[in-house]
């Protein structure tokens, strides 16, 4: 009767084990389809820490801060309270940027520093250092003397999956990835500067038709339904909750392009097989004169 007893409280044990390690599954899967994040970045937005509480009033150097998620990360950053470095080519631009941040937020004139840089010029780095220091008294060589920082990059899912028709993009996310990376273990002695690689999928911004209109000397006719891309104002949200986080990689995009960052991490035979797939659509779309990416949403033709 006790041996009896006993295999039947056995057995429900490992029923109720297997019944709840299979809820657990499904609900992850659940929250994977529906996700426009990593797991892990999901977690923090719902139970970690937010920007308000851990970015307010810190200076904040945005580069690329004329357009796209440098743009909208210059409001959202704003409206906390945080004192801006806004940089970019176009000073006209930046100059909109810093006047709309201005209309949004309770920061004043002197609170934002209009900076033109073009990051390609290596020799422009030394000087626009010097200003910001001359008009906030830090930024970044001063987070070793301090001891404390954070520095955000903004990668891509190229700089982790090679794409077809983005080679040299790609490989410049690459690059960024590999050196930041590398630098995050240099500073181990420095616990508290911390370097988060953020990898966003396809946004709705102007990168494609700006990219052309850099590389030609005539604007493309590319037709570019943005409609299954994230919203900047979103992409932008996340980008500071991973920084508020403290997480060193984060994956934003919503599906199915999130599922590929996982196919790449843990299957990447498979993964290979459909980007090669993908690719030849990429490629037919734009010698079409369409959007690549609406290779992944539009039905193949016959």
């Amino acid at each position: 009767m006790a041996e009896s007893a006993l295999s039947m409280d056995l057995g429900l044990c490992l029923s109720l084990l297997v019944t709840c390690s299979l809820l657990y599954f499904l609900i992850q899967f659940i929250r994977l389809i529906m996700a426009d994040s990593d797991l892990t970045l999901q977690w923090a937005e719902y139970f970690g820490h937010t920007p308000e509480s851990k970015l307010g009033h810190n200076v904040v150097w945005v580069t690329g801060a004329s357009s796209g998620i440098g743009e909208e990360l210059s409001y959202q950053l704003a409206k906390l309270g945080c004192p801006l470095i806004l940089s970019s080519r176009r000073e006209n631009e930046l100059l909109r940027v810093k006047q709309k941040c201005l209309e949004i937020s309770s920061l004043e004139d002197q609170d934002i520093l209009i900076l033109p840089l073009d990051m390609t010029q290596m020799s422009m780095h030394k000087e626009a250092t010097e200003k910001a220091l001359q008009h906030f008294g830090r930024v970044l060589q001063h987070m070793i003397e301090r001891k404390r920082g954070r520095i955000v990059n903004i990668s891509s899912a190229v700089g982790l999956i090679g794409a077809p028709l983005s080679t040299g993009y790609s490989a410049s996310k690459h690059a960024l990835q590999g050196f930041f990376n590398s630098l995050r273990t240099e500073l181990t002695t420095y616990p508290d500067i911390i370097i988060s690689n953020i990898c966003p999928g396809p946004v709705q911004s102007n990168i494609v038709e700006n990219a052309l209109t850099e590389e030609c000397d005539k604007v493309l006719s590319i037709k570019t339904d943005q409609s299954h891309k994230m919203a900047t104002e979103r992409c932008a949200r996340l980008v500071l909750i991973t920084a508020a986080n403290n997480l060193k990689e984060t994956w934003i995009s919503g599906q199915p392009f999130l599922m590929g960052y996982y196919l790449w991490q843990y299957t990447p035979t498979w993964a290979w097989w459909l980007t090669a797939k993908v690719g030849e659509r990429r490629i037919k779309n734009f010698k079409s004169g369409v959007d690549a990416d609406s290779s992944y949403f539009t039905k193949k033709s016959k």
